[in-house]
């Protein structure tokens, strides 16, 4: 029943978020009719936001094999799932546990302080949970400490990241209803913050003049499409048509292929804006009730998609972008003595178009690209930096993608191998996130006093 729950329920983004909707819409008193039409239309929103990321997912999956032939690159390829998988035989239990508590620490944090964000994305919740769970019992923790310490943790990192990011998100959406719970928020800081330093939020991606010859490119469909049909056709002719056809294509002409492929994606990000759309237009009002009742003023942080419908030229500068930095890193690590990172299209993608629409909102097209490019940077060395640390405690094969998961991973490791008192290192953890709680307090309460003398 247990696995049940956590694995199939709340281990489900969309059924997670359909259950909030719910929940708030049941707490506003609205009509059944409401009440089922707006849960479903939430859960819709998120079952297609997914079935765009599994369409481009499998276009990408293509294009690395391509690539990969093409070039002859070997090395490793970070990837969220299939480290957690591999974990979940050892550490099943424990990441569900600090899965559930973890939820029952964001949400009383949210209640109790002033960061007022119930993280949704639930894929990414398992992600962290089971990243802490491995590193924490290796350490030589367990029981009910173990459980409890890893439950402050993620429950305090479900809070804390969409707070350090909501800053920019609010430049972005020019609002302060949502926020972005999704643990590539290092890369995403880094952009905004670079973006704001060095760039022009004056000059938009979304402003970018396009010839009247080529006025068929404003639509970002159409660009996209064409953008990718070109990709998969040149490393398509890299790779070799026969490669293509024998091993990928089921003997489709390569160039058939690549072109489909490349339509595939772009349809995928069609698919992927129809369905945050749709979520929005939901979750927002339906987690009104949350706020009003349970957790006053609170915030959906959502998946990261959440923020591309607002730079639609910011995503695809950001992806591909992303994606060189990660060539040129994996270029520079032997150089470090660290392991080769082979790009992987899925994380440059999503994290790498968000961190494009971070970078744009903060310093317009050229923020957009040193936005990106720090990201592509970030999600290269600190997975080859986390390597070593998850070899030692028995993950050689594969790695953690994501910016987060390689900073928790490698300050938590790394204190867990150095420290080998488990209250000191407990206690060590939660100083650590009571000086960053008590820091997000004071600017918290810096900005209500501001307000309040505006007002």
């Amino acid at each position: 029943m247990i696995d049940i729950i956590m694995n199939d329920l709340l281990g489900t983004p969309e059924l997670l978020v359909g259950m909030f909707a719910f929940l708030g819409l049941l707490l506003q008193r609205k009509a059944i009719a409401d009440v089922v039409s707006g849960t479903l239309k939430t859960v819709l929103g998120f079952v297609i936001l997914g079935a765009g990321a599994t369409v481009i997912i499998g276009s990408l999956d293509q294009f690395s094999q391509m690539f990969n032939h093409a070039f002859n690159v070997d090395g490793v390829i970070p990837n969220n799932e299939a480290i957690v998988a591999v974990a979940q035989d050892a550490f099943g239990t424990e990441t569900a546990m600090i899965m559930l508590f973890g939820m029952v620490v964001n949400i009383g944090l949210a209640r109790f302080t002033p960061f007022k964000y119930i993280f949704l994305t639930g894929h990414h919740i398992m992600f962290m949970a089971c990243l802490i769970a491995v590193i924490l019992t290796t350490g030589g923790m367990s029981g009910i400490g173990m459980i409890a310490l890893g439950a402050i943790i993620l429950g305090s990192l479900m809070v804390l990241f969409p707070a350090m990011l909501q800053p920019y998100t609010r430049q972005i959406t020019q609002s302060d209803d949502i926020a972005v719970g999704h643990f590539g928020s290092f890369g995403y800081l880094a952009a905004g913050f670079l973006g704001s330093k060095f760039g022009n939020k004056e000059k938009s991606t979304e402003d970018i003049k396009v010839p009247k010859s080529l006025g068929f490119l404003r639509d970002t469909s159409v660009a996209v499409s064409l953008t990718m049909v070109i990709l998969f056709i040149v490393v398509g002719l890299f790779a070799g048509g026969q490669y293509v056809e024998t091993e990928l294509s089921e003997g489709q002409n390569f160039l058939i292929f690549s072109l489909m492929q490349g339509l595939a994606f772009a349809a995928g990000v069609y698919i992927i804006l129809a369905g945050v759309r749709m979520l929005l237009g939901e979750i927002v009002p339906a987690f009104k009730g949350i706020a009003d009742k349970v957790v006053p003023n609170a915030k959906p942080a959502l998946d990261a998609p959440a923020v591309f419908p607002f730079a639609n030229n910011a995503v695809i500068i950001g992806f591909m972008l992303s994606f060189v930095a990660g060539l040129i890193s994996m270029l520079l690590l032997p150089l470090f003595g660290l392991a080769v990172i082979v790009p992987g299209l899925v994380p440059h993608f999503f994290t790498g178009a968000a961190a494009g629409v971070f970078g744009n909102a903060t310093g317009g097209r050229r923020g957009a690209v040193i936005g990106a490019m720090a990201n592509g940077v970030m999600i290269s060395f600190l997975p080859a930096l986390l390597l070593p640390l998850l070899g030692e405690i028995g993950f050689q094969s594969t790695t953690f993608g994501d910016a987060d998961f390689g900073v928790i991973g490698l300050v938590l490791g790394n204190l867990s191998l150095a420290i080998n008192s488990t209250v000191l290192f407990a206690a060590i953890v939660l100083g650590i996130l009571s000086i960053f709680m008590g820091i997000g307090w004071r600017i918290s309460k810096k900005k209500k006093k501001e307000e309040a003398e505006a007002a």
